[in-house]
């Protein structure tokens, strides 16, 4: 089903006009119906499994990577008088799932904390609100057009929050992560339902546990996590790269006793790379440790020559209509070849590291927090770091200092000037952005005014600034990993990030602070929480690998395809991209201009844009049906 979301869910109004707008989706795998009979839940979940109860007009749904039992789902049910009583009960199960309830008449639903799972809606003319996990499905459903606004934002490299929830669809809105969505029913005697509210339920823990206490807790969430998606299969794989994220999967899921367990490594083109020697002392000591009950594992390395560069076949990206453009879209032919290579072992289930970075290195704006409570231990720390970035002393300390507001900081998080970043103290509430010399006058107006427009009403995620970036750095870099699950549907294999889990990112963010990250130990949380699961040998790693020669060395490779791309391109015709400039790069991959500047974000739109224009052809689709 070229150019469809191929997982995804919608929720519908009990009436007749949301009985009708079922009959404009492709046929659904599950449906769970309201009290009257009517579809609520229209699910077409491929990988992930629907579990529902109902006890009289309450029911709860749960959507996510295993079947929950019936017991469990009616002791999450049963006495539960509200939204908050159930969310209590909740917390019992790893975050992964997305949750449809309805409670007297109310229904809401939520997605999860870490951004992985997340909720949409939108307003049909008849219906009235509907929502779903997929906003082109509630395009296609209210025919909704692109945004402009939203398609110029995502040419940048990452978009802040609150500029992330921007959907590319006008009139559909994404719910912010943390936070659910509530549909009230209508009152007796009324036909239209009051409009939708939005609700938090879920707040970061505070960070008062010791490095020692903190470990325990995160290593046990990412069992659960990792029980939860591939517990009792008997064939499973994991990327196992080398770096510490993943050879910690690698291990946890060996604990749940697969009959095969198949690691897969992508070999380095870069002669200094350390990667494929960590990856194999992995496997070494994997297969030392093998019992009747932990087989060793089988080890296949794809040969350096066979992994595609970036920006190999752009045409592939068709393939899956993801709900945004994502700047990982031009490593998508890597991604596939590795995950057809672990289909082809049989492979019910595969894991990747994903969210390992994001959780454990920690960023240096969290010093900001910690300068608060313990300014000498944030200033040792930080001077740590500087030497090892080359931060200069004056602007640093000055970082330091700042305490500029959220708002205002969005209000110039852009620029048309270069940022030096590398030389650049990160101490704010974000990094600033540079706008592309190949932006139209018309697509840097839009992008300003969005984020101008932002700033009127910004509010951060948390007050401080250091927990405002840790947790928008998750919730980032789970959109991104989305596109590596749509990935996997298109190659038939479930992939999963089990650091995305609720309960890990709620486990990380319970130690102090001072003692998760450090400037002389390489991600000394998960390096503990890890220990006895995996090897002392293989937590003693304090490198990390970079793929930045294959991106440049993609360019130059692929110029006819990107030459292609800009030949009629779709952001050319709505104005934002100058092709002209961007077909000379083509011919130029070694230009200075593409060193300062990645190209990457305006790939992936472009890409992304001529999928969404041609999704949902009418053949795909079951005929209207009538009320029964």
């Amino acid at each position: 089903m070229p150019g469809l979301p191929r997982d995804y869910f919608v929720v519908l109004p009990d009436s007749v006009a949301g009985h009708a707008v079922a009959g404009h989706l492709p046929a659904p795998d599950a449906t769970v119906a309201h009290p009257s009979g009517r579809p609520w839940v229209l699910a077409r979940p491929l990988f992930r499994k629907v579990s529902h109860l109902r006890r009289g007009d309450d029911a709860l749904v749960l959507i996510g990577p295993d079947r929950v039992p019936g017991a469990v789902l009616s002791g999450l049910l049963e006495g539960a008088r509200d939204r908050a009583a159930l969310e209590r009960r909740l917390t019992r199960l790893p975050g992964l799932y997305h949750v449809v309830a309805r409670l007297s008449g109310e229904t809401w639903i939520r997605g999860t904390a870490s951004g992985l799972r997340r909720i949409y809606h939108a307003r049909h003319t008849e219906a009235g609100t509907i929502a779903s996990d997929r906003p082109a499905v509630l395009a296609h459903l209210t025919g909704a057009p692109l945004d402009d606004g939203a398609l110029a934002l995502r040419m940048l490299d990452f978009l802040p929050h609150p500029l992330s929830r921007r959907v590319l669809w006008r009139g559909v809105h994404e719910t912010g992560a943390g936070y659910g969505l509530a549909l009230p029913a209508a009152a007796p005697g009324t036909a239209t339902a009051p409009g939708p509210r939005e609700y938090r339920w879920w707040e970061p823990p505070p960070a008062e546990l010791s490095l020692a206490e903190g470990a325990r807790g995160v290593g046990d969430a990412v069992a659960a996590s990792v029980r939860a998606h591939v517990g009792g299969l008997d064939r499973i794989s994991c990327e196992l790269s080398g770096g510490m994220d993943s050879t910690s999967l690698t291990f946890a899921a060996r604990a749940t006793g697969p009959q095969a367990l198949s690691l897969l490594t992508v070999a380095a083109r870069d002669r200094y790379s350390e990667d494929e020697t960590w990856a194999r002392r992995a496997v070494e000591e994997a297969a030392n440790r093998s019992t009747p009950q932990a087989p060793a594992p089988d080890h296949h390395v794809i040969p350096a020559d066979r992994a595609p560069y970036f920006y190999a076949d752009l045409a592939a990206t068709a393939a899956e209509l993801n709900d945004e453009p994502l700047p990982v879209a031009p490593g998508r032919a890597r991604a596939h070849l590795l995950l057809s290579a672990a289909h082809a072992t049989g492979s019910r289930y595969h894991l990747t590291g994903y969210g390992g970075d994001e959780l454990f290195l920690g960023l240096p704006h969290a010093y900001q927090d910690l300068f608060h409570g313990n300014p000498f231990t944030a200033w040792n720390h930080l001077s740590g770091l500087r030497h090892q970035l080359g931060w200069p002393l004056l602007p640093t300390v000055k970082a330091l200092l700042d305490r500029s507001a959220f708002p205002r900081w969005i209000a110039g998080a852009v620029t048309a000037e270069l940022q030096p970043l590398s030389r650049t103290p990160l101490l704010s509430w974000g990094v600033r952005q540079s706008l592309r010399p190949w932006f139209t006058d018309h697509a840097n107006a839009l992008i300003t005014e969005e984020f101008r427009a932002a700033a009127e009403h910004a509010e951060p995620i948390h007050p401080w600034r250091g927990r405002h970036v840790d947790i928008d750095a998750v919730r980032m870099g789970a959109r991104h990993f989305q596109a590596m699950e749509d990935i996997g549907m298109t190659v038939g294999l479930p992939v999963a990030a089990p650091f995305y889990d609720d309960r890990v990112l709620e486990a990380t963010l319970a130690v102090r602070l001072e003692e998760r990250i450090s400037p002389w130990r390489y991600k000394p949380l998960l390096a503990e929480a890890m220990r006895g699961v995996v090897p002392d040998a293989l937590l003693a790693r304090t490198t990390k690998d970079h793929m930045s020669s294959d991106e440049h060395q993609g360019l130059r490779e692929h110029a006819p395809e990107l030459a292609e791309l800009w030949t009629g391109s779709r952001l050319a015709e709505h104005g934002l991209v100058d092709a002209r400039h961007l077909l000379r790069l083509a011919a130029e991959p070694f230009s200075p201009v593409l060193v300062e500047h990645s190209i990457s974000s305006t790939v992936a739109g472009e890409t992304w844009l001529r999928t969404a224009e041609n999704a949902w052809p009418t053949s795909q689709l079951t005929p209207t049906t009538s009320e029964a």
